[in-house]
């Protein structure tokens, strides 16, 4: 289940950059997982997940463990935040939302397939140590990337005639 290759990875993140980002700040970076490093931070997932709760089942381990073994690469999107006088710490989590969400879409126009994911571990402090994460930073999504297997069933959207309002002054 071959990924994207290092120069097809890098042209989907200049698609990810580019996006809104107010006052230039480019509150976001990329950690990518790959290879055999999968496998390594699925251990790490399945030991942290058992400290977590001693009482999970082997099966919640095991799926911890594979968590990220299912796409060849996956790019960790995550938000540099820290402090701002200018630009709210939102508008800038925003960005890096936007980035992953860029990064998908990128990803599936090249013809992978993509998945946006979090999850505990984007959450958990000790993984994000491991992962590198500071302390005023969040992992905004893990982007896994390969090759689709098969077509995923399109799931029900809201109906956004019933989402729309109108604004009326008061």
């Amino acid at each position: 289940m071959p990924g994207p290759d290092q120069p097809t990875l890098l042209r989907m993140l200049q698609s990810a950059v580019r996006v809104p980002d107010h006052g230039k700040r480019t509150p976001f970076r990329f950690l990518k997982i790959e290879g055999d490093t999968r496998h390594e931070l699925g251990a790490l997932l399945a030991e942290r997940s058992r400290a977590r709760d001693p009482d999970a089942s082997d099966s919640v381990i095991e799926k911890d463990r594979l968590r990220f073994s299912f796409a060849p690469v996956i790019v960790t999107v995550i938000a540099t935040l820290g402090p701002d006088e200018k630009i709210p710490e939102q508008e800038r989590l925003l960005t890096a939302g936007c980035v992953c969400f860029a990064l998908l879409q990128a990803a599936q126009a090249m013809g992978f397939g993509a998945q946006w994911l979090t999850g505990w571990a984007a959450y958990d402090p000790h993984i994000r140590s491991v992962l590198g994460v500071g302390a005023d930073e969040t992992v905004a999504g893990f982007i896994h990337i390969g090759t689709a297997l098969l077509d995923a069933p399109e799931r029900e959207r809201p109906d956004p005639v019933a989402l729309l309002s109108d604004w009326t002054p008061g």
